[in-house]
C-alpha cells in the first residue's frame, strides 16, 4: 500500500511494509521524501513523525539540490573519467577479446568488442571500478581493523543510491558505494573508518564522535571534501 502526505511545501510518499519502525529517506537529485512504515501504523501517526523531522528534511533537500552533478557518461573517446580523484580521458579500443580496462598515463583505455552498445561499455567500466574498490578496501580493512579494534567479516562493494556506505553490526559487515573509486582515496578511507566505528557504536552520538576524533582526527575535513565533490548523474527512484 502506498499513500501520500502533503505538508505544505513538502510532500512525502508513504510505503507500508512488514517492518517494525519508521524509516525516513530523502532521495537525490531533487530531494524526494519517502517514509517506510509498518503496515498497521495510522497515517496520522506518520504525519506527526514527518512534521517533527521537517527541519532535517529541508536541510537534506537543500544540500542535495546544491550539490554538483556529473554529466551523463556516453563512453566516447576523450570523455572524462575519474579514478581516485584523478582525471583520465577515455580511449575506446575495439577488440574481439574479453572486455578490459587499463590506466595508461592520462588515459583510461577500454577494450571492447566492435559495435558494443553503451550498456556493455558501462558494464565493463563498472566491473573495473568494483575491482579497484575491492583491492583498495582489502588493504584498508587490514590496516584499520587492529587500530579500531573491530573485525570486518565481510565487505560489499556495490552501487548505492543514497549513501556512501553502510554497515551491519550483527554480521560485522560493511557496504561501500562503488562511486568512491572516483574520489580521492582519503575519502574512501574516511567512509570505511566511519562504518567500522559504527560496528562499535551504531549511533552518531558523543561516543561515536569521540572515537572518530581519536582514530582519524581530520575526519571532518575528509567528510567536507567528499561532500563538495560532484556526484553521479542519475534520476534516482524510491
Amino acid at each position: 500500500m502506498v499513500a501520500r502526505l502533503d505538508l505544505g511545501e513538502i510532500s512525502a510518499d508513504v510505503i507500508f511494509k512488514d517492518i517494525k519502525n519508521l524509516h525516513l529517506s530523502v532521495y537525490p537529485p531533487t530531494g524526494r521524501v519517502r517514509v517506510a512504515a509498518p503496515r498497521r501504523m495510522k497515517l496520522e501517526t506518520i504525519r506527526v513523525f514527518v512534521i517533527s523531522k521537517l527541519g532535517w528534511i529541508k536541510r537534506q533537500q537543500q544540500k542535495l539540490r546544491g550539490q554538483a552533478r556529473e554529466t551523463p557518461r556516453e563512453y566516447l573517446d576523450r570523455e572524462s573519467h575519474y579514478l581516485w580523484g584523478r582525471r583520465f580521458l577515455l580511449k575506446v579500443i575495439e577488440d574481439d577479446r574479453a572486455p578490459s580496462v587499463e590506466v595508461t598515463h592520462s588515459h583510461l583505455s577500454l577494450r571492447i568488442s566492435p559495435g558494443a552498445t553503451d550498456e556493455k561499455k558501462r558494464h565493463a567500466v563498472a566491473k573495473w571500478y568494483r575491482e579497484q574498490m575491492r583491492a583498495a578496501v582489502t588493504l584498508l580493512v587490514a590496516r584499520w581493523a587492529p587500530v579500531i579494534g573491530v573485525r570486518v567479516e565481510k565487505f560489499y562493494v556495490q552501487q548505492m543510491k543514497t549513501k556512501w556506505g553502510s554497515c551491519n553490526p550483527l554480521t560485522h559487515s560493511v557496504r561501500l558505494n562503488t562511486e568512491l573509486a572516483k574520489k580521492p582515496k582519503e575519502c574512501l578511507e574516511y567512509v570505511l573508518v566511519h562504518e567500522m566505528v559504527h560496528l562499535l557504536e551504531p549511533k552518531h552520538n558523543a561516543r561515536f564522535i569521540a572515537m572518530m576524533d581519536r582514530f582519524m582526527p581530520a575526519w571532518r575535513l575528509r567528510r567536507g571534501q567528499l561532500n563538495q565533490l560532484p556526484v553521479r548523474h542519475e534520476e534516482w527512484k524510491c
